[in-house]
């Protein structure tokens, strides 16, 4: 489970929590579940392992635990086994660490792995400017990377949990990372720079063949609208709304405009 996590690969551990009469397998009995549906361990085996595996994905998408009740008696009726017994097994995801991958090293790079890492994310940080890109000029990064932009998808460990920010130093750098980023699990990809600078990037990527849905998944510009100058102000800007990406947040202001009694009545959200 913990090389799993490490490596940045969703799990779900199944384990018995109740058993009741005859089952294949009894209480404490676990098993870890790949996404891709391989397993290390086992539940019992047969249909009811089949249905157990195959609630994985959805556990892993929503990232809620729960609790599975099978009762072993009449596949008749849809139970997935005649042994008679009743089993509960609790299914537990073990997500890899929300991630924050900063791709460039410049003054808003900076600033955005100094926040992040505050924030409590893993943070990578990516340049090919062996300079910029470690402890000295770059600190709070978990992980260094010194490479291409080009080759960040390659060699970046992306999952559902990456929140990607593209803060290089040019168009160029955006139409060599962004067709592979695409194609990667990443929640958020946002993209420094001036709406011309987007529209000049979307323009050459859309010559390249990348289709309007894709372009729609990039956060560009990034962040959210602050009238930010500073690197560390932006930085702000783009942290908010990576953190409105991953708790579902839409970025408005939270002012309250009625009354002081309407604040205090009751509503359907209490």
């Amino acid at each position: 489970m913990l090389e799993a996590r490490r490596a940045g690969k969703p799990v779900v551990l199944a384990t018995i929590v109740r058993d009741q009469g005859s089952v294949p397998r009894h209480a404490g009995s676990k098993m870890l579940i790949y996404s891709d549906g391989a397993i290390i361990g086992t539940v019992g085996g047969g249909e009811m392992e089949s249905r157990v595996i195959a609630s994985v994905p959805e556990l892993i998408k929503s990232g809620r635990p729960s609790i599975l009740h099978f009762e072993l008696a009449e596949p008749s009726r849809g139970d997935p086994g005649v042994c008679g017994g009743q089993v509960d097994i609790f299914m537990e995801p073990i997500l890899p660490d929300p991630t924050v991958l900063v791709i460039g090293c410049g003054h808003v790079g900076q600033a955005v792995v100094e926040l992040a890492h505050w924030l409590g994310f893993h943070v990578i940080a990516c340049d090919d400017r062996a300079d910029l890109c470690n402890s000295e000029a770059t600190p709070y990064a978990d992980e260094y990377l010194v490479i291409p932009a080009a080759k960040v998808a390659a060699r970046a460990p992306i999952h559902a949990n990456t929140y990607i920010a593209n803060v290089t130093r040019g168009v160029r750098f955006d139409v060599e990372t962004l067709p592979d980023l695409l194609k990667s699990e990443a929640p958020y990809i946002g993209v420094i720079g001036s709406r011309r600078r987007w529209a000049t990037a979307a323009k050459q990527l859309a010559e390249r063949g990348m289709s309007e849905s894709d372009l729609r998944r990039i956060h560009a510009p990034i962040g959210l609208e602050l009238n930010a100058e500073t690197p560390r102000e932006i930085a702000v800007s783009i942290l908010a709304e990576i953190v409105g990406a991953q708790r579902g947040g839409d970025g408005h202001p939270m002012k309250w405009l009625g009354t002081p009694q309407e604040a205090e009545a009751p509503s359907s959200s209490d």
